[in-house]
């Protein structure tokens, strides 16, 4: 039996490592669009600052380990152009058509295009893959633009900023909302503004922008220009070949990872998840969630009974040195949700005071009616990431605030303080919720 996979990224060599482990008999094909698979997306805005020296180092594993260490054959290069599953085949972009019993579809996603004039001129440039990543620095080294223009204030578009903030250039990002980082949230939002205007990095809210010219965008002088405003899920073959596509423009798939069609699965950027906490189709791309999904995925199609639980959108990036994690709803969203809900937001020390302790700021959000967490924000140059999965592993676990506030955190004045973050934040939720 054969178990095709469509893409040779995060979630389609999960999804194939999965199924080798639990079928050491099935052939196992991966084809990429691309010339290179088993890279590290997430560590691309730090090549361009310079911190990851060479664009190899953020490549994990090559065609020929998948071949000699696991029996997985990886084709690169190799586009398909079509799935027919009532042959249960799919057409390369040659012509050449390729059998399959199960398919796994992990096709990922692409950057927006807006509609905006001036997107194809020689100085604006993406940031997905390594290709485009390796253009992007030899413009930078070889043209040594002194403005640039970030157009989006999400994960991508914060990080390209300092890394070109950090490269010298001067920097202006435009967002066309009210908000950064995709999350209604207003305290957050004024939070990275400070933090932006202590790098002197310019960051306009509810600016849309309209055109590209060759030399500014808008009011701003910009001699390079880097598109950030959002990933789109590739879907075009799926959509030609019957498969369901959900409410927010992904695949839809069941707790399974199932599509419509039997025998067809679809994990990573490409498809939808299901939010823990409203039960409801989401589009949160991130490279954790595509890694899980895709090992669910080629589980399922190699015979195994797996579900995906879902997702609550816990992340961390970067932002002028400052960590910047959140997970679940903010306190607006929770709002919009139909949840009636408090926020507290506190600073504390995240050190004894003596050990050289720095300001970390922690927001939890929880329902006033069930008295449950629903969400969280911390900020801070350390520990958060421990403390933002403390928080996400209190709401895939329906704490209640008064068990949070009371869970038994380690102590030790060169780590963390007698009163962790979390916990002042939890004592000071409580204090709202009455």
């Amino acid at each position: 039996m054969r178990l095709l996979v469509i893409g040779g990224v995060a979630a389609g060599l999960s999804a194939a490592s999965r199924a080798r482990r639990i079928d050491r008999s099935l052939e196992i094909l991966v084809l990429e669009k691309g010339g290179t698979i088993s890279y590290a997306a997430c560590g691309l805005p730090y090549y361009i600052d310079g911190r990851v020296p060479s664009v190899d180092d953020l490549v994990v594993h090559t065609p020929e380990y998948f071949r000699r260490e696991r029996n997985i054959e990886v084709r690169t290069s190799t586009e398909v152009a079509a799935i027919l599953p009532s042959r249960r085949e799919v057409t390369l972009a040659g012509g050449e058509r390729v059998h399959y019993d199960r398919l796994v579809i992990a096709t990922g996603a692409r950057p927006k295009r807006p509609p905006i004039g001036g997107l194809d001129l020689p100085h604006v440039f993406t940031l997905h893959t390594l290709a485009s990543a390796v253009r992007l620095r030899e413009f930078i080294e070889n043209q040594k633009p002194r403005r640039a223009v970030v157009i989006g204030a999400g994960y991508i578009g914060l990080e390209i900023a300092e890394a070109l903030r950090t490269q010298g250039l001067a920097v202006t990002v435009f967002e066309s909302s009210n908000f950064v980082l995709g999350r209604q949230d207003q305290d957050l939002t004024e939070a990275i503004r400070t933090l932006l205007e202590r790098f002197r990095v310019d960051l306009r809210l509810n600016s849309p922008v309209a055109a590209i010219e060759p030399d500014h965008v808008a009011d701003v002088p910009a001699d390079l220009v880097v598109l950030a405003a959002g990933i789109a899920p590739n879907v075009e073959i799926a959509t030609e070949a019957g498969i369901q596509i959900g409410r927010t423009g992904a695949i839809a798939v069941n707790d399974r990872l199932e599509t419509n069609l039997a025998g067809v699965y679809a994990a990573g950027d490409c498809a939808e998840a299901t939010h823990i906490l409203t039960g409801r189709p989401v589009y949160i791309p991130l490279g954790t969630t595509a890694n899980k999904m895709g090992r669910i995925a080629g589980g399922n199609a190699a015979g195994a009974r797996e579900r995906f639980p879902g997702v609550i959108g816990t992340s961390i990036t970067r932002v002028c040195g400052v960590a910047v994690a959140a997970t679940g709803l903010s306190n607006a969203e929770a709002r919009r949700e139909g949840f009636d809900s408090v926020a507290a937001r506190i600073e504390s020390s995240d050190r004894a005071k003596y050990f050289w302790a720095m300001r970390t700021s922690v927001e939890l959000v929880a329902d006033r009616g069930t008295r449950r967490l629903l969400g969280g924000v911390v900020l801070g140059e350390r520990d958060a990431a421990g403390r933002i999965n403390v928080i996400a592993t209190a709401i895939a676990n329906r704490m209640r605030v008064e068990d949070f506030e009371q869970l038994d955190l380690a102590y030790s004045p060169p780590y963390a303080p007698v009163w962790d973050p979390l916990l002042v934040a939890a004592q000071q939720l409580r204090k709202q919720l009455g």
